[in-house]
């Protein structure tokens, strides 16, 4: 069997997560049009009777490093390229960007095989405009393949699939062929809640906060979770609660039914706000709340 692991790299929100998702046919990185939603690497596993492919989903490749969250976030990216088979660069549109050029780099150091996967081609109206992009994309690197793809509408996915498993090499099942990722469904909980959190709050907020479970209970027919949002500022706290505590309950609906969803089970969610001031820019904080990795 073709079996092996598969980087998806790219810069901030070109959708990642999204594609990831789509290939497994089932929801594992939490997704928003926000930069910088996934914050953590997660594996996605998917096991056909070709073999297994296991995809890293990663951070967003980016040169802002303004505080430890962030250098966090650059650090989880780079080191998607060590240990894998084969890398999915993903970008979105037809034009490179300033930091594509460390990303080029970067491949050159690493020298796996990549596939550029062009994203969002169903918004390019001319076909000429695609064919010329691409006639550009191989002079400027040994792409393995180049693909139109739109992770959104599962467009030319199947291709992708096809390709990837060509170029995995020959292995036995990695993980169990039932195993969809490598994360407990204790962390699934905790990033639903935040992406609930990102796509209900502003454009600065999200980036101020994260969740923590501190107590996730199996009983027989139903499943408790107590979760913690930490914020840095007693302002924060306020527009996370909402007046009469609206945007809470908001967060917590939504959130228990994507939950309820992911384990199939009925879920009881209870969610408190807190203040960790700087959190996001403090090393032990960010380790006390699951940031393992070295910085």
């Amino acid at each position: 069997m073709n079996c092996g692991y598969v980087a998806l790299i790219g810069r901030p929100n070109v959708g990642k997560s999204t594609l990831m998702n789509h290939m497994l046919g089932q929801k594992i990185s939490i997704t928003s049009r926000k930069p910088q939603t996934t914050r953590h690497r997660i594996l996605g596993i998917n096991t056909k009777d070709a073999g297994q492919i296991i995809f890293m989903d990663t951070p967003g490749m980016h040169q802002i490093e303004k505080k430890a969250l962030n250098r966090y976030l650059n650090k989880t990216a780079d080191t998607a390229l060590m240990g894998v088979d084969v890398v999915v660069w993903l970008i979105d549109g037809l034009s490179w960007h300033e930091y594509d050029e460390v990303i080029f780099k970067k491949l050159e150091q690493a020298g796996l095989p990549v596939i550029l996967a062009v994203n969002k081609v169903d918004k390019v109206q001319e076909k000429e405009a695609i064919l010329a992009f691409f006639d550009k994309a191989k002079n400027r690197y040994p792409f393995q393949e180049i693909l139109p793809i739109s992770a959104l509408k599962k467009t030319n996915l199947d291709r992708l699939e096809e390709v990837l498993f060509k170029l995995l090499p020959k292995n036995d099942l990695i993980y169990p062929e039932n195993q969809i990722t490598d994360r407990p469904e204790r962390f699934l909980a905790a990033e639903i809640i935040r992406e609930k959190l990102t796509r209900r709050l502003g454009d600065e907020l999200p980036y101020s906060l994260t969740v923590e479970i501190e107590r996730y209970e199996e009983l027989k027919k139903i499943t408790k979770i107590y979760a913690v949002i930490w914020v840095e500022r007693s302002t924060q706290k306020n527009i996370v609660i909402g007046k009469q505590g609206e945007m809470l309950k908001k967060v917590g609906s939504d959130a228990r039914v994507d939950i309820e969803t992911l384990i199939d089970k009925k879920v009881y969610l209870q969610l408190w706000v807190k203040v960790k001031k700087g959190w996001a820019n403090n090393e032990r904080a960010l380790q006390s709340l699951g940031f393992m990795d070295a910085i």
